[in-house]
């Protein structure tokens, strides 16, 4: 069941919202978490049921884990729990991969496991790997196990994010607030997972139909296809991404619950160093915190070091393949010239450092999309040879972008002028939390009906999020 479908819409999310409010008003609060806690674990074996037995065993041992550091906060308990977490998440995301290079590297000939990748198993693993570290540094105790499953199985992050912590999650659950209808929390959850819903609908689907044409096809590319490929990827996963996890915030809205945000106008950052704190915030904030700081930082003398460990780590969680890993260790490099420039005391103007970094970026997502490292190659070649400015003739650009279709020349408003305009109105008016909740409440409802009306109505061809992939 995808956000962006009739049936969670218009059948899934109205039933449970009813059932939330109306057990918690009948009943009694906790009661209604339990309810939450069983519609999100249906939310997830709707996917596929087989990997629910997956999605428990991780808690119940996880859970026990946490306990068992509680009475005892022993390192040796934490690092068992840990290398749980990482063979249980290697086993499903990485068995493939280690064989295919096995038999590369000696010929082994050793056959593929059938191994389906469960959805969302890197986003609660990790949240759950950073619930042990924090119970072993005596910053949080157990919970109790309502408190917990909620933690991690409450449906708008289950699958593809924010990655939730604990401290901010978990003592929402206990407030009593929490569990009576709050109208300006469900105007904010609408507007929010109404303005998810148009970037992913009407901006990233439409970006895709550029992006997968000039990426499953590289060979040949003009200069203009080329760039207009990267660009649209760059854009495309952006909006895709983001819109998935404002629509979790919307939805966590809905339920009176504050999910962290995601994203902070992330291709707007002067330095590599800003991008990573403008992107998959929850996402750096775990990699600094649980990665980074215990490898020691920057308070020894190999913080470079350090950033390439991290960096190299956060390109193979994202997926099992050296492009991924290459693109970890690119921006791993990108970190590292930023913190050596910085020493040189030596600035640009800010229009300069924006332009290197959002290239930088864009050349770095390449390799993140390409489905080998000829094709990414392929695409860089064709970005950087003037002699293929216009030559061979634009595959796709001209098609893609065209606005003039009728026989007698009048103008067509395409869906990809409107993609346009929506994502020009998104980067100037929808920037950021603060500037949403000051909208007027009658101005948001107009916006909100209108948008929603439009986007609900390009729901005919329903797409998955880039990030259940990973």
């Amino acid at each position: 069941m995808l956000f962006n479908s009739y049936e969670f819409i218009f059948v899934y999310l109205p039933i449970t919202l009813l059932g939330y409010y109306l057990t918690a008003k009948f009943i009694k609060n906790e009661a209604a978490k339990i309810f939450l806690i069983f519609a999100s674990v249906c939310f997830y074996s709707y996917w596929d049921i087989n990997n629910l037995p997956i999605l428990l065993a991780s808690i119940a041992v996880n859970y026990a884990f946490g306990r068992c550091l509680t009475n005892n906060r022993s390192k040796k308990v934490l690092m068992v729990g840990i290398a749980f977490n990482l063979l249980f998440l290697g086993y499903f995301k990485y068995t493939n991969f280690i064989l295919e290079n096995i038999n590369y590297l000696f010929n082994a000939g050793i056959a593929m496991k059938n191994i389906v990748l469960p959805l969302g198993i890197s986003f609660f693993t990790f949240t759950q790997t950073a619930y042990l570290v924090d119970v072993y540094r005596g910053e949080t105790k157990a919970y109790s196990k309502s408190d917990y499953l909620l933690f991690v199985t409450i449906f708008p992050h289950l699958i593809a994010g924010p990655i939730l912590y604990h401290r901010d999650m978990i003592p929402q659950f206990s407030q009593a607030e929490r569990y009576k209808i709050n109208y300006k929390n469900l105007t904010y959850g609408i507007l929010w997972f109404t303005i998810g819903l148009f970037k992913k609908v009407v901006i990233a689907d439409k970006l895709a139909i550029y992006a997968d044409r000039v990426f499953n096809s590289t060979a040949d590319l003009t200069m203009l296809d080329a760039w207009g490929g990267s660009l649209a990827y760059t854009l495309q996963l952006y909006f895709d991404f983001s819109g998935y996890s404002e629509m979790a915030i919307g939805l966590g809205c809905l339920f009176n619950y504050t999910l962290p945000l995601n994203f902070n106008l992330p291709y707007r950052a002067t330095s590599i160093i800003d991008f990573w704190r403008r992107w998959h915030m929850t996402l750096s904030a775990f990699l600094k915190n649980y990665l980074y700081i215990p490898l020691g930082g920057n308070r020894t003398g190999h913080h470079l070091r350090n950033i390439m460990i991290t960096m190299f780590l956060g390109g193979l969680w994202h997926g099992a393949g050296w492009t991924f890993i290459f693109w970890g260790v690119l921006h791993g490099i990108y970190i590292c010239i930023n913190h050596l420039w910085r020493k040189t005391k030596y600035t640009l103007p800010q229009w300069m450092n924006w332009l290197l970094t959002f290239n930088a970026v864009n050349i770095a997502w390449i390799f993140f999309r390409a489905a080998s490292f000829n094709d990414a190659l392929n695409i860089l070649m064709a970005m950087f040879d003037v002699n293929r400015f216009a030559y061979p003739y634009s595959k796709f650009l001209a098609k893609y972008f065209s606005v003039f279709g009728n026989k007698d020349g009048t103008l067509i408003i395409t869906d990809n002028l409107l993609m346009l305009i929506g994502f020009v109105v998104l980067s100037v008016l929808v920037l950021k939390k603060e500037i949403i909740e000051k909208f007027n409440v009658y101005l948001t409802a107009t916006i909100i009906a209108a948008v929603l009306f439009y986007t609900v109505l390009k729901l005919s061809s329903v797409t998955t999020f880039l990030y259940f992939q990973f």
